[in-house]
């Protein structure tokens, strides 16, 4: 049976707090290791990287850059690989912005009928640039990516980009990334996998993927906000035309003309996160401890009891792959509003997401206002689900 206390432990919210908090996928809580280290960056190692050559800042620096190797080899990748960003929206808006050069006029881009917004927009802007095409990989009404019908578009499309996520954001679906990337290849097109939603459950080796390019955030991953990176082969990145510009990021300037770095190096102006990037180096830590090491199964546990949970109400729709799933259940109670019931459940302390999720043309073919999402992580707990069934039966209750 699930026995998770010793990993909710690490985290004060849990401390301070009798809400049961089933919102992951917007963001995870942060273990005490990764407040500790940002309060311990300000406190006693602020200063700039890359720039000083006082030891104090050489020190601060060389934390900053063992964060990245951290990260690579969280990931498998080595650490010229990884591009420090905001977060996986700005590392999407990264190489989408960047591409152009390789993108003409009636080149065909192709996503799947799950994406973030976030994964969205940037290419039908890139399309609007370049008059290149965007085209859609069906899913059925349920959510769930039709992989027959969408191999045979890859094959016969030959599109020059695919940019497709790992896992759903709304529904939680896992999708069969390997076919499809192996397809891509075969066509010899450019690939950018979104992993927000799929590092922290996942825990994918990015190398064996083999994409052009895969994204992530750190907030995801019991990590601050405000910190991501993109994650590209090395020629990948030369495919980039230079995205920002200012200091660091330079080789040698005149008022005549400027030189680049190389490298991951040429795409990170300006003075980063370092603390948000210190951080994250604290929650890959946490994620790389003893204590974790079970977290897939304790997920998987979690999840199949609030799914049995869920099956038991009379009127629930649950949408979306529930077998291939990284522990997000997106469901409706009958006619109900979700934002009716996701008020229900704050009032009794129970913390959902409810809405489009940033997913607005799924919902949309879903023939649904939106949906009421139950995200999981390791911290989660029977009682939580316990709690949370109440209260939805209690909000039915009053609904019915």
């Amino acid at each position: 049976m699930l026995d998770n206390q010793k990993i909710r432990s690490h985290f004060p919210f849990f401390k301070h707090t009798e809400l049961v908090y089933l919102d992951n996928g917007a963001t995870t809580q942060k273990p005490q290791n990764v407040i500790d280290a940002i309060t311990d960056f300000y406190t006693y190692h602020n200063a700039n990287v890359h720039r000083g050559v006082s030891e104090f800042a050489s020190n601060t620096t060389a934390l900053y850059e063992q964060a990245r190797t951290k990260l690579a080899h969280y990931c498998q990748v080595t650490a010229e690989q990884i591009v420090w960003t905001k977060g996986a929206t700005e590392a999407i808006n990264l190489v989408a912005s960047s591409i152009d050069a390789h993108i003409e006029k009636d080149d065909v881009i192709i996503i799947s009928g799950l994406e973030h917004h976030a994964n969205i927009v940037p290419w039908q802007t890139l399309c609007k640039r370049t008059g290149a095409k965007l085209h859609i990989l069906p899913v059925d009404a349920n959510g769930v990516l039709n992989l027959d019908v969408s191999l045979a578009m890859i094959n016969t499309l030959k599109p020059k980009l695919m940019a497709i996520s790992h896992a759903s954001n709304t529904l939680g679906n896992i999708l069969p990334i390997q076919d499809l990337l192996d397809a891509a290849h075969a066509i010899n097109a450019i690939t950018l996998v979104d992993g927000a939603q799929a590092m922290q459950h996942l825990r994918p080796n990015i190398s064996a993927l083999s994409c052009d390019f895969y994204v992530l955030s750190a907030h995801k991953m019991f990590g601050p906000t405000g910190v991501g990176a993109l994650i590209a082969k090395p020629h990948s990145l030369s495919l980039l035309s230079t995205y920002q510009t200012g200091g660091e990021m330079i080789e040698r300037v005149s008022f005549n003309e400027t030189s680049f770095r190389h490298g991951n190096a040429r795409f990170e102006a300006g003075t980063p996160n370092i603390g948000g990037v210190i951080g994250f180096a604290a929650a890959l830590d946490f994620m790389g401890s003893s204590e974790m090491a079970t977290q897939l199964a304790v997920e998987k546990e979690l999840y199949q009891y609030t799914l049995n949970a869920l099956k038991q109400i009379d009127g629930i729709k649950i949408y979306g792959d529930l077998n291939n799933n990284i522990g997000t259940i997106s469901f409706n109670y009958k006619d109900e509003h979700n934002l009716d019931v996701a008020t229900l459940l704050d009032q009794a302390g129970i913390i959902v997401r409810s809405g489009n999720h940033c997913t607005q043309p799924l919902i949309n073919l879903l023939g649904v206002a939106g949906t009421i999402r139950v995200s999981l992580s390791c911290y989660n707990s029977f009682d939580d689900i316990d709690r949370f069934i109440v209260a939805l039966k209690q909000a039915i209750e009053l609904l019915d």
